[in-house]
Formats: C-alpha cells, sequence, structure tokens
C-alpha cells in the first residue's frame, strides 16, 4: 500500500503546486483566484502547525478531518476514500466484500462482539457459527477491548484467504463453552431477493433488499418463477431497501413498461451530469397488476423504480412517505489512489418531479439543514392525469398509519435481552416448525419475563418524564399548590411497573422475540415470513389486487367534477 513517506514533504509540495496553480489563472477570473487563494491559505495554516504547533501533528488525520468536515457541508453522500478504504466503497457499489457473511453486535457487559445473525449458505453458516458466539480471537489476537468496527476490519480481508476464530458458545449450563473455527473467506453478496412466494389469491411477492451487484437478473428469474407457480399479480416489497445502482432500478421498471419510456432523468452543472434513462428492452408483462410497498427507508434507486412506476400509472404505491433521496453520485479517481464519491446531479422521475427532500443548499443560520416544506412543493401530474408532487420523497397511493413500537421494547432489544433469550431458546430446541406455523406460547413468554426481572432491567418511562417536566413548570408559575392532590393522584397510576407492561405490550414483544427465534433457523427467509404474518401493508395491498375495478380506478385519470 501507498504510504507518505514524509508529511512536511507532502504538505510543502502541495502549497508549491497550489502556488504555480495560483499564477497560471487569469486576473480577470474573480472564482479561479478564489479558489487559489484559499487553497494557499489553507495549505499555508497546515505548514505552520506542521511547523509551530507545540504537538506534532499527524497530517494525514489533521488533513482527512478537514476534508470530511469540508465536504459536510453539502451534502452527507459526497464523500472521500483513501487507497485504504477502497474495499468499502466496492462494497457500497457492488454490494459485496470479502469476509464471513454475518451481522455482528456489541455486548456490553463482557465489552467483546459477538455473532449475531449468519447469513444463510455463506463462510459463516457454512463453519457452524451461531448467533450469541462470543468473538475471542481471530488468527490469535485477542479481541478484547476492540469495537464492532475494528473486529469487522480483521473478519473481512480478500476471498479465499483463511484464519482461525476462537469463540466462547453460551451452553445450557449458564457458561460458556471455548471453540475453534477455520473459516475461509467468500465473496459476499447480500441476497438482493431474500424471499419471493406465491400467497393466497395468486398473489406473487417479492422482497428486493438492494439494488446493488445485479438484483435485476436475480428479479427477472423470481418473477417468471413465480408466474409459472399460478401468480396473477404481484407485490414488490421495497421497503428499508436504501437503493444502489440506477441502472437497476431502469432495468427492473422495464420488466413492466413499454421499451422506450423515459425512466428517470439526470441534470447535473456539466452536460457529462445530464442523461436520459429509457427502457431498452422488450417487457417481461405489461398487464399484471403491481402493488408496490414503500417506507421511509425506501431511497434512492428504490425511489426511481416506486416513483416511475407511478408516474406511468403501471403500479399502486402502499405504504409511508419515502425517503426523498434525489440526488445522483458517481466516483471520481484522486492521486494517490484515493476516490471521492460525488453528488454530480439530481434525479426527476417521468412526470418531471424530483423526490430530494432536503434542500443542502439552502442551510439555516446554525449550519442545520430542514425537509421541503409542503408549501414549497410544486403539483406534478401522471401519465395519466393523477396529481403528485415533488419535494419529498414518494407519496403512497395508500397510506398506512405507521406502527408505534412501545418504549419498553427499545431498551429490551438495547440491552441484548431479547437476543439473550433467543440464544437460551435454541439451546433447548435444536429444531422449531416452519415459520409460518411458529409462535411464542404463553408458558415461552413467562420464561422470557423471568430472565428481564433476573437481569435487574430498567428503562426509562416516557410519561415519567414527561409529568416531571409539568410539575417543575407548575412549581414555577406558582399551580402547584392548587394542583398537587392531582398530581399525587397522576403520579400512582404512572408508577413505574414491569409485570404491567411487560403484560400490556405483550404483542408487540413476543412478535420481536418469534423473528429473533426463527431468524436462528431459517434466516433472512424466515424473518421475512415472520414479519409479513400481521402486516397492514401487505394487506391493503393484497385487497386492492383481488378488487380488479378499484385497482383501474385508482390508476385512471381523476373524474372531472361537474
Amino acid at each position: 500500500m501507498k504510504k507518505l513517506l514524509n508529511g512536511r514533504i507532502a504538505v510543502v509540495g502541495v502549497a508549491v503546486t497550489a502556488i504555480v496553480a495560483f499564477f497560471s489563472f487569469k486576473s480577470g477570473d474573480d472564482r479561479n483566484f478564489q479558489i487559489a487563494k484559499n487553497l494557499d491559505i489553507f495549505n499555508a495554516i497546515v505548514k505552520e502547525l506542521d511547523m509551530f504547533y507545540v504537538d506534532t501533528i499527524d497530517p494525514n488525520k489533521t488533513i482527512r478531518e478537514g476534508i470530511d468536515n469540508m465536504l459536510f457541508t453539502l451534502d452527507p453522500y459526497t464523500e472521500y476514500f483513501p487507497e485504504e478504504d477502497q474495499s468499502e466503497l466496492e462494497q457500497m457499489i457492488k454490494g459485496s466484500f470479502g469476509g464471513i457473511g454475518s451481522y455482528i453486535t456489541y455486548n456490553t457487559k463482557l465489552k467483546r462482539s459477538m455473532i449475531s445473525e449468519p447469513f444463510e449458505g455463506t463462510p459463516a453458516a457454512k463453519a457452524g457459527l451461531k448467533a450469541g458466539d462470543i468473538l475471542m480471537e481471530i488468527d490469535g489476537k485477542d479481541l478484547a477491548g476492540k469495537n464492532n468496527a475494528e473486529v469487522s476490519q480483521m473478519l473481512r480481508g480478500q476471498a479465499g484467504t483463511s484464519f482461525k476464530l476462537k469463540v466462547e458458545r453460551p451452553n445450557v449450563r449458564g457458561g460458556r463453552t471455548p471453540m475453534e473455527f477455520t473459516i475461509v473467506r467468500e465473496s459476499i453478496q447480500n441476497p438482493a431477493i431474500p424471499y419471493a412466494a406465491v400467497l393466497d389469491n395468486h398473489v406473487g411477492y417479492i422482497n428486493l433488499s438492494t439494488f446493488s451487484g445485479n438484483p435485476s437478473k436475480e428479479f427477472k428469474k423470481a418473477f417468471l418463477d413465480l408466474k409459472k407457480q399460478g401468480a396473477t399479480s404481484l407485490v414488490i416489497d421495497l421497503r428499508g431497501n436504501g437503493g444502489g445502482l440506477l441502472d437497476e432500478a431502469v432495468e427492473i421498471a422495464n420488466y413492466f413498461l413499454p421499451r422506450g419510456k423515459v425512466i428517470v432523468t439526470t441534470k447535473g452543472k456539466i452536460k457529462q451530469a445530464s442523461n436520459t434513462y429509457k427502457t431498452l428492452r422488450e417487457p417481461l408483462d405489461l398487464d399484471i397488476p403491481v402493488a408496490v410497498l414503500v417506507n421511509s427507508g425506501t431511497a434512492s434507486a428504490s425511489e426511481i423504480l416506486s416513483g416511475s412506476l407511478q408516474d406511468l400509472d403501471r403500479a399502486i404505491v402502499v405504504g409511508n412517505r419515502t425517503f426523498g433521496k434525489g440526488l445522483v453520485q458517481v466516483p471520481r479517481s484522486l492521486p494517490y489512489g484515493g476516490t471521492m464519491k460525488v453528488t454530480t446531479s439530481k434525479y426527476y422521475i417521468p412526470s418531471g418531479r424530483c423526490v430530494q427532500a432536503i434542500d443542502y443548499k439552502h442551510r439555516n443560520e446554525d449550519g442545520s439543514v430542514g425537509t421541503i416544506p409542503d408549501s414549497l412543493t410544486k403539483v406534478f401530474h401522471t401519465a395519466a392525469g393523477r396529481e403528485v408532487r415533488d419535494g419529498g420523497g414518494v407519496m403512497p397511493d395508500i397510506v398506512i398509519k405507521q406502527e408505534k413500537l412501545p418504549n419498553i421494547l427499545f431498551y429490551l432489544v438495547r440491552d441484548n435481552l431479547i437476543f439473550d433469550y433467543a440464544t437460551q431458546y435454541c439451546l433447548k430446541h435444536p429444531t422449531i416448525v416452519a415459520p409460518e406455523k411458529f409462535e411464542v406460547t404463553d408458558a415461552d413468554y413467562n420464561d422470557f419475563k423471568a430472565l428481564v426481572k433476573k437481569a435487574d432491567f430498567k428503562y426509562d418511562q416516557q410519561s415519567e418524564k414527561i409529568l416531571k417536566t409539568l410539575k417543575e413548570a407548575a412549581e414555577f408559575e406558582g399551580y402547584m399548590a392548587d394542583a398537587s392532590e392531582e398530581f399525587k393522584a397522576l403520579e400512582k397510576k404512572l408508577n413505574h411497573d414491569l409485570d404491567r407492561d411487560l403484560d400490556y405490550f405483550s404483542g408487540d414483544i413476543k412478535k420481536m422475540i418469534a423473528s429473533e427465534i426463527i431468524k436462528r433457523y431459517y434466516y433472512q427467509r424466515g424473518n421475512i415470513i415472520q414479519q409479513l404474518k400481521d402486516d397492514d401493508g401487505l394487506k391493503e395491498a393484497v385487497k386492492i389486487l383481488n378488487d380488479p375495478v378499484k385497482y383501474k380506478e385508482m390508476l385512471s385519470a381523476p373524474v372531472a367534477k361537474k
């Protein structure tokens, strides 16, 4: 790996380059003058710090922080990747990396990382690693004191290389059993389609998790397989899909739209950043009814697919307003093996609208940013004449009320209590029934409650915090004397009661426990099946797909009022 041999030489070299550039500009070019002037000032500051600052500065660290802060003032997507971080950028673009194929989490009590979710068919799963395994050593190096990012970096490496991993696995006696594995790293590609199936009433379902890699190929195969199995309508689930490659979104849209349709247009400052992307092939199916599930985690390429299908009246969009990322990034090569991922343009879907929700150019006085207010958004129209708006993601045709998870559930997950219970459950149950039939019984839940109480579980109650603030305000404004009895009664009713909360929110907690247990046996596929059991968004999508008259009406031009 290339390294800077001497920080001072590098800094002086850059300064000289900037000075030469400074004198090469025309005096009348004020913009170039300002750039050269500020580059000269920046380099002079670095030189002065290196020569005179009381402590020796690390030029790589100091300048890197300066670069990162400069780029952050633009938008969070313009990033610098030095040579040693190129694998991270490659993973972002291709959706693949060399590693073992598992999520890891940090155990705050043990101060060590542990396996949280091995992916099906990856080296982690093949070797026999299980959720709950505490990571002790990698090739003899103790992992104590290392955070998740450091451990993750050690687990990754070139595909085909091997290493020895020592873990400690919880056992039924309450202790931990030392184990050692020899693992060969592979190129890990997160599955673009972790689950696809034909549901009731011949409704096909495809969960599309990413647009990185080559998901269009997987999508085509999954869709054609579902049609062979009898699917007569389709749900595309893009919830939580943060995007990826623009071309892949266009390709998948092409499966349901005629050749020659404009899917997205990019517009930037320079000519090379402005392009129009059209469907280039014959479609797979122009007639099958389609519904697309979206939420606030649906972003970028996912918004291109869902938004273009909405703008061209080809699908009903169901769920919640999408994230609102309408900015396009491209990689630009830099000296010394570095790369900058830079925002070069905005994208516009067929109606002409841009879904970008945050205006990074016009910041508040304190530097913060905010979403574009609804009052400043503009009305556009779909191909059939339906009204849609810009400035804030894709608004669904059918909005689903967002489920609010109870406060206690956040703390149960944060303290790894649901995770620890699932680990114990799996030690006692070598197998479980299929995900479709699995459920957490009352007896199982009683065992979980016992584990929570034994752990001396503590959590914040928002009602108690708000009541305390209200009391302070009442005292400050002089109302406390007259309202003291009412406050006492309210305090009694809002008293912290763990038993009551565990019983009252048992439905939500049981669902989370079931998901954690099922993915130990059936991986991501099983977890998705569990989550779809009581899914309001899916229910609405299936409902509209099973009503051809309503489906056609929703995608048609609005009837003019007399």
